[in-house]
C-alpha cells in the first residue's frame, strides 16, 4: 500500500499549511479528514510569523496545521486548501516523508485512498 522507494522515500507527504487561528486550523483539519484527502490533521495553535507582504515587514499571531496525506492527493489538496483557505496566498509546502513506522504510513495511506482493514475492523 505505501510505496517505499530505494532512496527511503516514500509515497507519504506532510504538508504545512498557517491559518489565523485555532478555530480555523480545526475548521479546515475536520473538513479535510471528511473529505479523504488527508489521514490527519494537527493543529497547533500560538506561532508568531514574521514575513514581508507588499513590502511592509508583517508579525501576526497564527496556528500551524499540519497535515498527512499522500502524493497523489496533492493535487486535490492543494485545490480545496485554496477554496477553503481566509488568506489570497496561503501557506501550503509538501514535504516528503523519508522513514517513519510503517504500520502508521499504511494507516495514512489507507486513510487517504479508502479505509482498510485490521483484525477486522475498519478504521
Amino acid at each position: 500500500m505505501t510505496k517505499v522507494a530505494t532512496d527511503g522515500s516514500s509515497d507519504i507527504r506532510v504538508v504545512l499549511v498557517t491559518v489565523p487561528n485555532l478555530d480555523d486550523g480545526c475548521t479546515l483539519a475536520r473538513r479535510l479528514v471528511s473529505e479523504r484527502l488527508v489521514a490527519c490533521g494537527n493543529v497547533i495553535p500560538g506561532l508568531t510569523s514574521v514575513y514581508r507582504w507588499e513590502g511592509e515587514v508583517q508579525e501576526e499571531r497564527e496556528a500551524l496545521v499540519m497535515l498527512k496525506t499522500t502524493a497523489a492527493a496533492l493535487p486535490d489538496l492543494k485545490t480545496r486548501v485554496m477554496e477553503l483557505h481566509s488568506y489570497d496566498v496561503p501557506e501550503f509546502l509538501a514535504l516528503p516523508v523519508t522513514d517513519g513506522l510503517d504500520p502508521y504510513l499504511r494507516w495514512i495511506s489507507g486513510e487517504v485512498d479508502g479505509p482498510i482493514t485490521r483484525t477486522g475492523t475498519t478504521r
